[in-house]
């Protein structure tokens, strides 16, 4: 057996973590699946899985290698398809990785449009507030907001956003609005450690970045949590204007602070192949960027 199908093997037993499940899968014996797996661990010199009477789990080094295995069989199926001329055809599993907020206000209804449009495209969406790596997790398209680390990768910007400080009007009717930075000690912080792990707010002062230490009265894991206890008054809360677009719009939260703002960040979507992308990439690619390039959270001043 060669490594490709070493490789579908280790795929499909990761997959069903079963033997007998992946053999049925791809119409192989059980001692033909055993085999192949015992070989591919041989060569790496690593165990893939661990076996018990209750099936297999993948170790964390078999999960490093199945992300790559995904990502090659994938290419080496696109590339079939491309010599068979169906290349030209959307069609396929499609990953796309997007922050989570990002993701449920602007994506959405672009993944929605996407797919009735392309009937033959499955799309899986990973939604993280980290920046991933495309090549490393078989991740095929990605929005990735400010400087972008890989410059192996074909970008096209879309937009800017903005890291701001707002609050909800009653919030502000009550303890007034801060002119300054140094007027924070007054008010009640709300913290989101998915922004920042230590409750730290940075301004810009005198052509120069400066970095205001915090006590916040409210602590949230996650950004929309803290958004939510914002607009009911719980204090200032800092966050990516994207996030709050729909609420600054619906004026439930209103912004503070706004001449000492850090510089906008890019918001990029990028993708690995460029040209020699599948065509349920390049299509995915183009309808996305089409779209936010005129979204108004992206786009406004």
């Amino acid at each position: 057996m060669d490594r490709f199908q070493e490789m579908s093997v280790f795929e499909a037993v990761a997959d069903e973590l079963s033997m007998s499940a992946a053999g049925r899968r791809l119409q192989l014996s059980a001692p033909t699946i055993t085999r192949a797996i015992d070989a591919l661990e041989k060569r790496l010199g690593v165990a893939l899985l661990r076996r018990s009477t209750r099936g297999v789990e993948v170790t964390p080094a078999g999960e490093r290698f199945l992300a790559d295995c995904r990502r090659i069989l994938a290419e080496v199926a696109d590339a079939d398809r491309s010599a068979s001329g169906l290349h030209t055809s959307p069609r396929g599993r499609l990953q796309v990785s997007m922050p989570l907020l990002f993701g449920q206000s602007l994506m959405t209804p672009i993944l929605l449009e996407y797919l009735q449009a392309h009937p033959r495209v499955e799309v899986f969406g990973v939604y993280q507030d980290r920046v991933p790596n495309l090549h490393e997790e078989g991740i095929e398209v990605a929005v990735q907001v400010g400087a972008l680390p890989d410059s192996s990768l074909f970008a096209a910007k879309v937009g800017d956003v903005r890291r701001i400080i707002c609050a909800s009007p009653d919030y502000l009717n009550q303890h007034g609005t801060p002119s300054h930075p140094e007027q924070l000690v007054d008010h009640q912080i709300v913290h989101s450690s998915a922004d920042a792990r230590t409750p730290e707010w940075q301004f810009v002062q005198q052509g120069g970045v400066k970095r205001y230490p915090l006590l916040p009265r409210l602590s949230c894991a996650t950004n929309h949590a803290a958004i939510a206890a914002a607009e009911r008054g719980a204090g200032l809360v800092r966050c990516m204007s994207y996030q709050v677009h729909e609420s600054l719009m619906a004026g439930s939260l209103q912004p503070v602070l706004q001449r000492f703002e850090l510089p906008v960040l890019p918001v990029h979507v990028v993708y690995r192949e460029g040209r020699r992308a599948a065509a349920r990439v390049r299509s995915f690619v183009d309808l996305a960027v089409a779209r936010l390039r005129v979204h108004p959270a992206l786009n406004s001043d």
